[in-house]
């Protein structure tokens, strides 16, 4: 099944918690000299116009970056990631949004290493052709489990890989923790940051006590959610659950999280106490 297609949800308030949270480990992994290897196993088409027909049909990006676009972050993670989004719109109209392969592109040194896996047809080849010129990279149209018996552990010993699944199978959460196993069984010095939507409760604790149930070490969950915890059809919000994480994260995220919350709730919050309801951040596992 591959009709999920990014482009109708691309800057969306998801979007802004996932690339939030993939800046600010990049930034603090390119701290070092040491190539680092970024792995992106549901890497989509890379690069998306907002003024698309997908784009437009949902406008989801309008109650996420478009909320935030012109906004003067005071934290240094949201400054970050908003100085990014304004790299790829010099003429100061809102028309583009990075996928987090275009991401990763935008922040890494040549010495370091891009590898994405992408399974859609349309999308494939328009990430393959973003990455033609890159000498270090390596984009495959193949599953993304097969990838990280593929691809994984590279030849540099630090990095960072994302997943981030549809979800749109009734297996994609069980066949993510097995791909999650083996992934961290090949490359144990990575930090993996893997991306889950809030849609039902109880699916999202069980996913997350399943996580925690691999037994790997140093677990942080961050979550931010704009509308109410509903059953039924629809996402509410979102989280990253980051295994290995630097050691700055959840205060960086915090920070963040605390100045972003009030800017994109669905409703606006009455009071900073309303606005700390919205989010979390708390270590799952210690290390």
């Amino acid at each position: 099944m591959l009709s999920y297609r990014h482009s109708y949800h691309a800057g969306n308030h998801a979007d802004v918690l996932k690339h939030l949270v993939q800046v600010t480990i990049l930034d603090y992994l390119l701290q070092k000299d040491k190539p680092l290897c970024y792995h992106d196993s549901h890497a989509g088409a890379g690069l998306y116009s907002l003024g698309s027909e997908q784009a437009q049909k949902t406008a989801e990006y309008q109650q996420g970056i478009g909320r935030l676009w012109q906004y003067q972050a005071k934290s240094a993670p949201l400054s970050r990631y908003l100085s990014l989004i304004n790299t790829l719109n010099p003429a100061g109209d809102l028309a583009f949004y990075p996928g987090s392969p275009k991401i990763a592109e935008l922040m890494l040194r040549p010495q370091d290493t891009i590898q994405a896996t992408e399974l859609h047809p349309s999308d494939f080849p328009i990430l393959q052709n973003q990455f033609a010129r890159r000498r270090r990279s390596r984009i495959e149209n193949i599953d993304a489990y097969a990838g990280f018996k593929a691809m994984l552990p590279p030849l540099v010993k630090r990095g960072l890989v994302l997943l981030d699944p549809p979800y749109e199978l009734k297996t994609e959460y069980h066949d993510l923790v097995a791909g999650l196993t083996e992934a961290y069984r090949r490359f144990p010095q990575a930090t993996y940051a893997i991306w889950y939507p809030v849609i039902e409760r109880p699916a999202v604790e069980a996913f997350i006590a399943a996580i925690v149930g691999t037994g790997i070490k140093n677990q942080l969950r961050i979550e931010y959610c704009p509308y109410p915890d509903k059953a039924g059809f629809g996402m509410s919000g979102s989280g990253m659950l980051v295994l290995n994480p630097p050691y700055t994260l959840a205060t960086d995220m915090r920070e963040a999280l605390t100045e972003l919350a009030p800017l994109l709730a669905g409703t606006t919050p009455a009071t900073a106490d309303d606005a700390r309801l919205l989010w979390q951040v708390s270590q799952l596992v210690g290390e």
